[in-house]
């Protein structure tokens, strides 16, 4: 699965981290593992002003989808012919992760995880717009990011691998 990460933030992130992350949580839901994946780490200001542009909503948020058109979801894993399909970008802002981090008291990390997950689902369609919605999509993100923390290893490792990273 190609998954893209361009960090233009001035926050470092563990790049081959996300990469495995991105991997795991398409592969664990089934995604054809043709599709590609764009992560795009953004400082505060950027943010804000997508925020504003897309959402309406002033300020910068922590994180943004946004879902390419040509996502054929009825497409299979093994299909004969797979093809590429793009997903679309998750658009990430750490500066806002920091403090979100700080005040549900988990790490950093884990919280760009929480929400790198959260995009993703977003950009397959889950959403949260109504307490069902909420739910359904709550519950997948927590269940993914459970079997991550406990099995992910794997997509981590091999991620790492690819990137020359040892991080």
């Amino acid at each position: 699965m190609p998954v893209e990460i361009a960090n233009e933030s001035d926050v470092p992130v563990d790049e081959a981290g996300l990469v495995g992350l991105c991997r795991f949580v398409l592969d664990d839901l089934g995604v054809n593992p043709h599709a590609e994946l764009s992560v795009l780490v953004v400082d505060a200001e950027y943010m804000a002003s997508l925020n504003k542009k897309w959402m309406g909503e002033d300020g910068p948020t922590d994180v943004l989808a946004f879902p390419m058109d040509e996502l054929d979801t009825a497409r299979r894993p093994d299909d004969p012919e797979p093809g590429p399909s793009l997903l679309g970008d998750v658009v990430l802002c750490p500066a806002v992760a920091v403090r979100q981090a700080s005040a549900a008291g988990h790490s950093f990390s884990d919280e760009i995880h929480l929400l790198t997950c959260h995009g993703i689902l977003h950009l397959l369609g889950y959403d949260h717009g109504d307490p069902d919605e909420e739910r359904e999509m709550f519950g997948v993100q927590a269940r993914v990011l459970q079997a991550w923390a406990t099995s992910g290893r794997e997509h981590k490792d091999a991620a790492r691998r690819e990137n020359g990273s040892a991080r």
